[in-house]
């Protein structure tokens, strides 16, 4: 326990320098200290209670918060529902039948918002808080999330739909799309190690079992079984061996080629990024120590501050 701690310390530390050197001024960990000191503490014990009820939905709220950045900068559109004015992003391709987690954020908005008095923190950062909250409670690296986000009163399925990475996707594809974003190919392999919690669809790993050269073929035949060639779209297998835990079991899998997506074992198949996978894969403390820059980096993708944007009273809908 205590080295747990003393690491934890020095990752703290590290990280905040590490920060520091990137200049994101725009953001603060301190944004709510003196409009809502009890707002981290209150979204911590919502999704604590909730990854303890279900520990699946902590994979669920780290992937909004991926996806939601990944469209137009960490705004929380992902959040918004279908209406007249609204092309929502839940119903993209990469989104529909698949995320979850939306009941937890409404839950988490009314708690906070009753804690705060009044709809203070944004939905957009509670995406970034609950995605570090869910980390740290299946076991991961923690980090000061960067606040100050205000809420979008726009969504695009289109561009959730172009800009979103896909499971089928090639190593070069992959490091565009991340590049597009400004992430590195650095960033690309540690963001990809969030993959290490959680599940993923028949449909999204089919052609990859039956089609791919690079799996190993007991590993590529057991997911045969949870996925025959007709039919069970539907059906889930865990991301790595060790679903329910934030660890480096994602990267040992890739060097064994027991990656479940085309697109994960893409990063160890003879290319550019298998030198970095091969570490994370026996080094819990670089992958936790990289996971924590590059996530603090992928949050500050063009957030909306200041003036710009709202705090929506609803995650759900825009204020009117």
């Amino acid at each position: 326990m205590a080295s747990r701690w003393y690491f934890s310390l020095l990752l703290h530390a590290f990280v905040f320098a590490t920060v520091a050197t990137l200049g994101f001024s725009q953001l603060t960990p301190n944004y709510y200290d003196y409009s809502c000191p009890n707002a981290l503490s209150t979204i911590k014990s919502v999704v604590e209670a909730a990854v303890q009820q279900e520990n699946r939905i902590g994979a669920s709220l780290l992937r909004l918060h991926f996806h939601d950045c990944f469209v137009n900068g960490c705004d929380g559109s992902i959040l918004l529902d279908p209406s007249p004015t609204i092309d929502s992003e839940k119903n993209a391709l990469p989104n529909i039948q698949s995320l979850r987690g939306f009941e937890v954020v409404d839950e988490i908005k009314q708690a906070v918002d009753q804690a705060c008095g009044e709809p203070v923190v944004s939905c957009a950062d509670i995406l970034a808080i609950v995605a570090r909250d869910s980390v740290v409670a299946l076991g991961g690296p923690t980090w000061e999330v960067q606040l100050g986000r205000r809420d979008s009163t726009t969504a695009s399925r289109e561009a959730a739909n172009a800009n979103i990475p896909a499971p089928f996707f090639s190593l070069s594809e992959l490091i565009t799309n991340f590049k597009k974003h400004g992430l590195d190919e650095k960033d690309l392999v540690v963001l990809s190690g969030g993959h290490t919690i959680g599940y993923a669809r028949c449909i999204n790993f089919k052609a990859h079992i039956y089609n791919d050269s690079n799996i190993d073929p007991n590993f590529a035949q057991y997911l045969k079984y949870i996925c025959p060639i007709n039919g069970g779209d539907q059906n889930l297998a865990p991301l790595d061996s060790t679903a329910a835990t934030f660890d480096v079991s994602y990267y040992f899998n890739l060097v064994n080629k027991n990656g479940l997506l085309h697109s994960d074992q893409e990063l160890f198949n003879g290319g550019s990024t298998d030198a970095l996978v091969q570490q994370y894969s026996y080094d819990n403390q670089a992958f936790f120590q990289d996971f924590a820059i590059s996530i603090i980096k992928m949050g500050n993708i063009q957030p909306l501050t200041g003036d710009q944007g709202e705090v929506r009273v609803n995650c759900r809908k825009v204020n009117y």
